[in-house]
């Protein structure tokens, strides 16, 4: 079971605390440090001293660290052209060494997109751009060196473009794709995903659609096998059960409903309940959404008493 950090820097973090904690995560031996892409604060917080760019931010972290994986949970289809952005996505696969993982998904907070004077198209509308990026974006990675890339469609259109730069991964870094959506999600999982997550749900949604997914692959000849499936869940984790409850009111959230929607308790009540989630839904990787970025003694605490029993 890997377990990787996932952070939501929009609440309220600089460049340099997120560099603290992926620095952090490193040390402690997690597979991998990921961060939203997120523009504005949720739930009514003031979000200081503001928001940072995931990409910007994850170009940095490149530099700053050696091992740890570096991605997104998710880039919205909505934020940015998608040329551009295969551009800097691979330069920043270049400035890593080969360790970033791409996350896209369709964009969906409308608040956001109004205070920075973004578009939000309708859902289908929104799918479409979705489904056009995915296919840009891996096609100019994918595309040989000399050789070059085209694409004509309803939003996007490329002509003889070089492809250039590369990312450092052949021929592309990792895609993660998404969500709940029941038809065209599971259908984009199965052309373009290396990897799908279902965040933030129950066990049984989350095994129904893995489920899709699966059928969705099996009905274009993949290998379901191919795709590794991945959840994310908010953690309280500590020594005793007034560690947890002071770690789970730190973040604003009631203890029981945490105890029953994502990872809290105990080390060992934990290493259970992921042994469950391992049983019911075959997933093989935990997204550990991390919420106070200032308990570092967290993120440690995690790595010694529980990623050491898996």
């Amino acid at each position: 079971m890997d377990l990787r950090i996932f952070t939501e820097p929009q609440q309220g973090a600089s460049y340099d605390d997120l560099l603290r904690v992926a620095k952090t995560t490193e040390a402690a031996g997690y597979d991998a440090f990921f961060r939203s892409d997120h523009y504005l604060a949720m739930g009514g917080g003031d979000g200081l001293p503001g928001p940072t760019d995931a990409w910007i931010t994850l170009a940095g972290l490149a530099r700053e660290t050696s091992r740890v994986r570096l991605g997104t949970l998710v880039t919205a289809a909505t934020f940015r052209h998608p040329g551009p952005l295969a551009i800097a996505i691979a330069q920043v696969d270049q400035m890593s060494g080969g360790r970033i993982e791409f996350g896209l998904g369709s964009g969906w907070f409308d608040a956001e997109h109004t205070a920075y004077g973004l578009t939000l198209p309708p859902l289908k509308e929104r799918f479409d751009l979705y489904a056009e990026q995915l296919e840009i974006i891996t096609g100019l990675w994918k595309t040989p060196v000399g050789e070059k890339y085209s694409f004509s469609g309803k939003n996007y259109t490329l002509v003889d473009s070089p492809a250039l730069p590369k990312p450092a991964q052949s021929p592309a870094p990792p895609v993660i794709i998404g969500g709940g959506g029941k038809k065209r999600t599971p259908e984009l999982a199965a052309r373009f995903a290396d990897e799908f997550n279902l965040p933030f749900a129950d066990q049984e949604t989350v095994s129904a659609q893995f489920a899709r997914v699966d059928a969705a692959a099996e009905a274009i000849g993949r290998d379901p096998k191919e795709i590794l499936r991945s959840v994310a869940l908010t953690v309280a984790i500590g020594r005793d059960d007034a560690e947890v409850a002071r770690r789970a009111a730190a973040i604003g959230r009631d203890l029981g409903q945490l105890r029953a929607d994502g990872l809290a308790g105990t080390a060992a009540e934990v290493v259970d309940r992921i042994g469950q989630w391992r049983e019911k839904t075959g997933v093989t990787r935990l997204y550990l959404q991390v919420l106070d970025l200032a308990d570092l003694d967290h993120i440690e605490f995690i790595a010694a008493e529980v990623a050491s029993q898996l």
